[in-house]
């Protein structure tokens, strides 16, 4: 019986660390906003089903396992970009793979949840 509520506990301490995690790096929603405000391109990058189910008012859709082929629409690589998905992994996949090919303004605001309402 200890045995299983220790796993449990860990279980917990480990979800509680993931959220943590996922939380710092994404941006805090005042940044967002601000961006929002001054015209920043807002992409969705979960998936079209996703998308269609639900999505912040103003953002297209890229999907993430899209974002390289159609890099072109994320416009000059100085542009504000603010991206978001379901939790923040997957847009944080996108903020590292679009500044590993030069954009320089790229923002993880976590997940749909997390943007300004």
């Amino acid at each position: 019986m200890n045995k299983y509520v220790l796993i449990a506990a860990g279980l917990v301490v480990l979800l509680l660390l993931v959220n943590r995690f996922r939380t710092a790096l994404s941006a805090d929603s005042g940044k967002v906003k601000g961006m929002i405000e001054n015209g920043a391109l807002i992409v969705d990058v979960r998936s079209v089903a996703e998308y269609q189910s639900g999505h912040y008012p103003g953002a297209i859709n890229i999907p993430v396992d899209q974002v390289q082929k159609r890099v072109d629409e994320f416009g000059g690589k100085e542009n504000p970009i603010i991206v978001y998905c379901a939790s923040g992994g997957r847009s944080g996949s996108a903020k590292s793979f679009l500044e590993s090919i030069g954009f320089t303004n790229v923002t993880n605001a976590g997940g749909l949840s997390n943007m300004p309402k």
